[in-house]
């Protein structure tokens, strides 16, 4: 046996020998994030050992220390095993303090005829609580004046909830904090493989209700609003992120023929999941469209009303999923690709969720002097996600990236003077300098390659599979949190989105939370928006034959 001491936690633990520090965290309730499900390439479980602790760890075989790590001793904790006695020192004990979350985006008019209803009884004294014409339980007194519900935005990385008042429609508050699922596992197929046992099942499961609770029990105690006169809480998020908040196992999510174990359009009982609210109370789960097209999609097409629309509308959900639908006068179809942490800033070298001192705009002007803008306007300490594709998106229209996705060599022609001296080599290998200790790799743009790739060829199957063409779009709807912050031009110049839909760009925010609220407010739009959902054409991109040749083109700048 060996004990561990985690700083500045200063909790202590003793684990076998031959467990690694990540595990044995774990087993001492210390969070320390990977992202990529522990297998050693994102780098954000670095950790930092006494010099007398390295005596007493071994690494994993193919886990090579750097050299600037090894000479402040910092180490993965996900490929750092233990034989003895060490202590350890978290290297960030806050790495998402201060994160900003979009809580906010294009609004519906609140409808009357919610989902839940209150009819006081004067004879009687009594409040019958109804959830649609099913009678949920009664209360004494007149509290037809007292109701509300929650909207959660359940996202692979962030989650926002919503208080709302379901008499006036009024939003009475909203918070947002980190899915602490993400510390386990990064993007879905992670987190469905993750959540295949029933170990990792109730561990993600346990902590996304634990903080939900945190989130409902802030909301209410800002907002002066008990728990209980909370009737209703609608869940939105991706077909994967629903299975687990309803405590379902996501396993067929991984394998062929990819079916959901659960379809929405359904109701849950909030007091058998744990849910610290009316006992009474109802959760939600608007319709699922497909495995990896979720009800945060659902929500998103009711928030844009995009089955009454005319001409041709896109629709894109940046995040780790790539999302889309595309409406051919009021027609919809859709897909979603494995976009990948990148967008969140994962798997980069330098990057970092979007919090405080993060880089979230660049522009590089002609003279070669850089313009960046950091969250909450520090010195800089990494990079979000709309930050890196500003970057790249900068550095390709520059041409200090080549269309392959190259960094050009510091003496090629053209090239600024004063960027000359920010192209430099480490450890043989050439990266780009933003700001002391900041930096873009090479590796980091092939991150983004793939990320932008595979969100473009959905888009290019999308249009192909209707007989159309870029410049046949009419308006092109970008929704969620991440996509909130991007420029348009730094999508075309790294050609996530086509040159034509230039001048038809629209941010219309987090549609995932504000369908939720529709939902919430409006009993037709449930009804409604199942037609909807059952008629939609669903395209799979991963089974078509020239997939993996069209992908390969999308992969260029």
């Amino acid at each position: 046996m060996a004990k561990v001491t985690f700083y500045p936690d200063q909790k202590s633990i003793e684990v076998a020998a031959g467990i690694t520090i990540h595990d044995a965290a774990r087993l001492a309730g210390v969070l320390i994030e990977s992202p990529c499900s522990c297998i050693g390439i994102c780098g954000k479980c670095m950790v930092e050992l006494a010099p007398e602790s390295l005596a007493n760890v071994y690494f994993e075989p193919e886990y090579r220390l750097p050299a600037e790590a090894a000479d402040r001793g910092r180490v993965l904790s996900c490929q750092t095993r233990i034989i003895g006695d060490i202590t350890v020192e978290l290297v960030d004990s806050q790495p998402d303090k201060g994160l900003r979350v979009l809580s906010h985006g294009i609004e519906l008019k609140p409808s009357p005829g919610g989902f839940i209803k209150k009819v006081f009884i004067e004879r009687s004294r009594l409040t019958e609580v109804y959830a649609g014409r099913k009678l949920l339980g009664i209360e004494k007194g007149n509290t037809a004046g007292k109701s509300f519900g929650i909207v959660v935005d359940i996202g692979t990385t962030t989650l926002v909830a919503s208080l709302v008042d379901l008499n006036s429609g009024r939003e009475a508050g909203n918070v947002s904090a980190l899915n602490p699922q993400a510390v386990h596992a990064q993007d879905v197929l992670s987190r469905i493989k993750f959540a295949s046992v029933d170990e990792g099942l109730d561990t993600l499961y346990s902590g996304l209700v634990r903080e939900l609770n945190r989130m409902i029990a802030q909301l209410a105690a800002d907002s002066g609003v008990s728990t209980d006169n909370i009737y209703e809480v609608v869940y939105s998020g991706n077909t994967c992120m629903l299975h687990l908040a309803a405590r379902v196992n996501p396993f067929t999510l991984g394998k062929y023929p990819y079916t959901p174990q659960i379809f929405g359009g359904t109701y849950l009982r909030a007091v058998e999941h744990g849910l610290k609210v009316s006992e009474m109370a109802m959760i939600y789960l608007p319709p699922i469209i497909s495995s990896f097209v979720g009800a945060d999609i659902t929500s998103g097409i009711l928030a844009s009303g995009l089955y009454e629309l005319n001409g041709v509308t896109l629709l894109v959900d940046i995040g780790t999923n790539g999302e889309m639908v595309l409406a051919v006068d009021g027609r919809l179809a859709a897909t979603s690709t494995a976009a990948g942490p990148a967008f969140e800033g994962m798997n980069i070298s330098c990057g970092m969720r979007a919090s405080r001192g993060a880089i979230e705009q660049f522009k590089l002007e002609k003279d070669g002097v850089l313009k960046l803008k950091t969250i909450g306007e520090t010195a800089p300490v990494g990079i979000c996600g709309s930050g890196l594709i500003d970057v790249v998106g900068e550095l390709v229209k520059h041409g200090l990236i080549n269309k392959n996705g190259k960094l050009v060599e510091p003496d090629a022609k053209l090239i600024p003077a004063g960027l000359k001296g920010r192209l430099v080599e480490s450890d043989g290998r050439l990266r780009f300098k933003l700001a002391e200790n900041v930096y873009l790799t090479q590796k980091d743009i092939r991150q983004v390659q793939l990320a932008k790739g595979a969100i473009r060829v959905g888009i290019e199957f999308l249009l192909g599979s209707s007989g159309l063409k870029a410049d046949d779009v009419d308006r092109v709807l970008i929704a969620g949190a991440f996509g909130y912050h991007l420029r348009p031009a730094s999508l075309i110049n790294i050609g996530l989105l086509p040159k034509e839909f230039k001048g038809r760009i629209e941010f219309i925010g987090n549609t995932s939370l504000t369908g939720g609220k529709g939902f919430l407010l409006d009993r037709g739009a449930r009804e409604q928006i199942q037609g909807e959902i059952e008629n939609v054409s669903v395209l799979d991109l991963a089974s078509h034959p020239r997939f993996d040749r069209l992908f390969v083109n999308c992969l260029g700048f």
